[in-house]
């Protein structure tokens, strides 16, 4: 290796380490933080904690095995829901995005007008209205009224998403390859988006993020999620702040994982570029 590859090298890990170090401290010191503010409004409260119930609301474990606690299982109903519904968000989101990029006057129409009133209205709209007027026609369930309302609204945002990233394409990219004789499919699939993934990474991860937290929603059509779990949960037992806490903090870890694990596959699509 030449030495100033090196010299570069160990300048660049000596970076990340203080960057590594910094995020940490800030980490803590945001943690101490909320602590003391937790301490301080329990001593005006009054509250009485009771935090070692919240285990058995997680999981159990009898005669060495495992079970499942509400929460457990409305966090897989949660997951369940969150991956269907970003799978079928993203798809949507890519005909809707293609469709206004497309020189049909009706695509176009079709695609404005859905991206336009999915994004104006509340997203607690959509779901009742696709479970209560919309599932009884199609004797849709629960579940897929969820996905559905999920669906459209997230993919609204994506499609815009998309379509941005595709635009920012530079044209030349475009005229290469039409000098070269490839039809629009294999342009969308081996020349742009590739290069768009890129650059919507950091958007989309931000509308899986949205999704995650929306899912919530789902709870008012008797879906038992994580949110609803911790409701009944609460109504039986009255832990109100160690369940909500319990369950954002279910949240964040989720967020943040998915957060670290997009950064990691932006670097290894970033290498070399």
């Amino acid at each position: 290796m030449p030495l100033k590859s090196y010299i570069s090298s160990i300048s660049h890990l000596r970076t990340l380490n203080q960057s590594v170090i910094i995020d940490i401290f800030k980490y803590i010191l945001a943690i101490s933080v909320l602590c003391w503010f937790t301490v301080r409004g329990n001593e005006r409260l009054g509250y009485n904690w009771q935090w070692f119930q919240i285990p058995h609301f997680l999981f159990s474990l009898e005669n060495g095995s495992f079970t499942a606690g509400p929460l457990l299982r409305g966090l897989i109903i949660t997951l369940k829901i969150t991956g269907i519904s970003l799978v079928s968000a993203l798809l949507t989101g890519l005909a809707a995005a293609l469709l206004r990029l497309s020189k049909s006057l009706s695509g176009n129409i079709l695609a404005f007008l859905y991206i336009e009133i999915i994004r104006n209205t509340p997203l607690l709209i959509q779901l009742f209205f696709i479970y209560f007027v919309i599932s009884p026609i199609l004797g849709i369930s629960r579940f897929a009224s969820a996905v559905i309302a999920l669906s459209l609204f997230e993919g609204a945002y994506i499609s815009e998403i998309l379509r941005g990233g595709i635009l920012s394409i530079d044209k030349g990219q475009w005229e290469a390859a039409y000098s070269l004789g490839l039809k629009s499919v294999h342009i969308y699939r081996k020349i742009i988006l590739p290069q768009a993934v890129r650059r919507i990474l950091p958007p989309l991860t931000g509308q899986a993020i949205s999704l995650i937290k929306d899912s919530a929603l789902v709870s008012t059509i008797a879906i038992y999620d994580l949110t609803m779990e911790g409701r009944i949960i609460i109504s039986e037992t009255y832990l109100t702040f160690e369940i909500w806490f319990t369950i954002a903090l279910i949240y964040l870890i989720l967020t943040v994982t998915i957060s670290l694990f997009v950064k990691k596959m932006e670097k290894q699509l970033n290498i070399g570029y």
